[in-house]
């Protein structure tokens, strides 16, 4: 199986909706509305946004696609498509550490715990999604591979990743096993509770 990785931009915003609409959650659709927004997000605003349309999830979805699609459009939402025959199968969140409006949306101890420390020539990454039938077949080990080697290139002096110690593979688990990280050279630096801040120094 040939992986391809592209960066996103706003001429691939189609293929990022595309993913998501499609195949990103074909197995969990009560997830499909997230858009990897949630990173970027103001859930007040968007909780009133809502709220203002009628509530409900059709709406909600609607409010998240429209403030990715202005991130996208803005190069706010940053990441990487994978694709096999031309078609996104794959997605990565990564970008400057210090451009995440926050690290969770809900535990506060959490984000303090990843945000604590530089924030400067750090890159984070913050999410995968594979669609289904592609999962355990490397497609989340070349977008990291291609997160760190474009990383490297812009000037950038560590990639993180924010895993939580599990025993057992969980399917919601959009951060990524502290496995992924160690098979790409990164070492565990911090630990608080069930986090893990990994590292890689980029030399």
């Amino acid at each position: 199986m040939n992986i391809e990785i592209r960066k996103l931009t706003p001429d691939l915003a189609d293929d990022f909706f595309d993913f998501f609409d499609n195949r990103a959650f074909s197995d969990h659709a009560e997830w499909s509305c997230c858009y990897c927004t949630s990173f970027h997000s103001d859930i007040k605003q968007v909780d009133e946004e809502v709220k203002s349309l009628g509530g409900g999830e059709s709406n909600l979805r609607k409010v998240l696609r429209a403030l990715s699609e202005k991130l996208i459009k803005e190069k706010s939402l940053n990441g990487y498509l994978a694709y096999v025959d031309d078609t996104p199968i794959g997605w990565c969140n990564a970008a400057a550490k210090e451009s995440f409006r926050q690290f969770d949306m809900f535990d506060k101890n959490r984000e303090a715990f990843i945000r604590n420390g530089s924030m400067s020539k750090i890159k984070s990454v913050m999410c995968f999604v594979i669609a289904p039938e592609y999962r355990n077949k490397g497609v989340a080990t070349s977008l990291l591979e291609r997160v760190i080697t474009d990383a490297k290139a812009e000037g950038f002096t560590v990639v993180e990743g924010y895993p939580r110690k599990q025993d057992e593979r969980y399917e919601w688990d959009f951060i990524g096993p502290i496995r992924l990280y160690e098979k790409t050279g990164f070492v565990k630096v911090a630990e608080y509770d069930e986090n893990v801040v990994m590292k890689k120094e980029l030399f």
